[in-house]
C-alpha cells in the first residue's frame, strides 16, 4: 500500500499483518510518502524458501529500497516491524535517514515478564494487545475462511520468526550501538506484551535515541492512541529530517 508525496517513509508492521490501510497511515501520508508492504510470508505474500528469519528480512528491505531507489528513508516499525527495523539499522543506516521504534521486539531484557502470544487465545491475545477492553471487544474477527487463513498464515509465519529465542535475537543488543541516526522509541505504558521496560533498555543501547511513553495505551499505540502516535511521531520526523 503507497500513497503521499514527499520524503519516504517506510512502515514494517506487526504480527498482525498489514491488511488494510488504517487511520494513523493516512494521516501519516499528509506529510510523508508512506510505503506499507507486507512482509514475504504475511497475508497475500508469498513465502520465499530464502526467508528462515529476521535477519533475511532486514537484508530483503534494504535491498528493496535499493531497487526502487527510495533511500534514505524514514523507517517506522512495529512489534515484530521494530524488530525488523533494528536488524536493518545496525546493517546499514545509509538508506534510513531516521528510526522509530514502537513496541519493538527484538532484546531481552533479564527479570522483566511479557505476556506470551503464542499461548493465548484469539480473545486472550486481543485483550493483551490493548488498554481499553472495549477496543479489544471491537477487534474485528475473520468473516470468512478466507479471512481465517490469512490469520493462521501470519500466525505460523510470526511463530517461524519469533518463536526460540522468543521475539529477540541474543546478538542484537551487542550491535544497537551501530545505529547512527536520529532515533525514537515509542512504547504504551500498558503494553503486556512487550512491557514499558523494553523502552529505556532500547533506549540505553541506541545512541542519542529519545523515548516516549504513552499514557492509557498498550502495545498498539499507532491504533489504540492513535493521534497521539502520529503528533509524537510527525513532530519527530520533521526536527529529523
Amino acid at each position: 500500500m503507497r500513497k503521499g508525496s514527499g520524503v519516504p517513509l517506510l512502515f514494517l508492521h506487526g504480527a498482525s499483518g498489514a491488511g488494510r490501510w488504517l487511520p494513523f497511515m493516512e494521516t501519516l501520508s499528509q506529510d510523508f510518502d508512506v510505503i506499507v508492504p507486507e512482509h514475504p510470508g504475511f497475508g497475500g505474500s508469498d513465502t520465499p524458501d530464502w526467508l528462515d528469519g529476521i535477519n533475511d528480512l532486514a537484508f530483503f528491505y534494504l535491498d528493496m529500497i535499493a531497487q526502487l531507489g527510495l533511500g534514505p528513508v524514514h523507517l517506522v516499525g512495529t512489534s515484530l516491524g521494530g524488530w525488523i527495523a533494528a536488524e536493518m539499522a545496525v546493517r546499514d543506516c545509509s538508506a534510513i535517514r531516521s528510526l522509530t521504534l514502537v513496541a519493538a521486539a527484538g532484546i531481552h531484557v533479564p527479570g522483566v515478564k511479557r505476556a506470551d502470544m503464542f499461548m493465548m487465545s484469539p480473545e486472550e491475545l486481543a485483550l493483551n494487545l490493548f488498554h481499553d477492553p472495549a477496543l479489544a471487544a471491537a477487534m474485528p474477527q475473520p468473516a470468512n475462511q478466507e479471512e481465517l487463513m490469512v490469520v493462521l498464515k501470519n500466525r505460523l509465519m510470526t511463530a517461524k520468526l519469533g518463536w526460540s529465542p522468543r521475539f529477540h535475537n541474543p546478538d542484537l543488543k551487542k550491535w544497537l550501538h551501530r545505529v547512527q541516526v536520529p532515533t525514537l522509541i515509542l512504547w504504551g505504558d500498558d503494553d503486556k506484551l512487550m512491557p514499558p521496560a523494553y523502552g529505556p533498555a532500547y533506549q540505553a543501547l541506541i545512541p542519542n535515541s529519545r523515548l516516549e511513553i504513552i499514557p492509557a495505551c498498550g502495545h498498539l499505540p499507532h491504533v489504540e492512541k492513535a493521534d497521539e502516535f502520529t503528533q509524537k511521531t510527525v513532530a519527530f520526523l520533521q526536527g529529523a529530517a
